[in-house]
């Protein structure tokens, strides 16, 4: 009897999961968002709550693309260009039978621009990282990593996804 409650809760987590993109996220992946430079439009609570969420779940579906070397995890919280850009990494990290493993994320996220319609959100990211790149199951390379990104994020039907992503050497 046991056994068939622990598979139970294991489907019910994962019905829960695959319902809400936010508990799929990474609890140790961290988004400190600071709005108080974003213009010309204030941003509201409800909005900032909203973007901090979506941008970590975000970070953390893109982490498991590369490290699943699966591009599923980034339908929903990427489109256009940096769906696009993250698919095709994904893709050639796949061929080559290598896999990347990001740790420890902390985003330092900046909203410098918010659009007078509250269709789009500039912002500047500070991430921080530790990245493990494996192939065939063995770690190649570590290092901790630092990089700036200009982020564009846009709402849609249910949550802000992100547009386009790119580092930069500096802001």
């Amino acid at each position: 009897m046991k056994g068939a409650i622990g598979r139970a809760w294991n489907v019910l987590a994962l019905v829960l999961i695959s319902l809400s993109p936010a508990l799929a996220a990474d609890p140790s992946a961290r988004v400190e968002l600071d709005i108080s430079k974003a213009g010309p439009r204030a941003v509201e609570p409800q909005t900032q709550q909203a973007i901090r969420r979506d941008y970590r779940v975000a970070w953390s579906s893109l982490a498991q693309a590369l490290e699943s070397n699966s591009a599923d995890p980034l339908e929903g919280p990427f489109v256009g260009t940096a769906k696009q850009w993250l698919g095709d990494t994904v893709a050639s990290q796949s061929r080559v039978g290598m896999t990347s493993h990001y740790a420890g994320q902390t985003h330092k996220v900046q909203a410098v621009f918010y659009a007078p319609e509250g269709d789009l959100i500039e912002l500047h990211d500070v991430a921080e990282f530790q990245l493990q790149i494996s192939d065939g199951g063995k770690v190649i390379h570590e290092q901790h990593v630092v990089v700036n990104y200009v982020v564009l994020m846009t709402p849609a039907a249910d949550r802000w996804v992100v547009r386009e992503l790119q580092a930069v050497p500096q802001f």
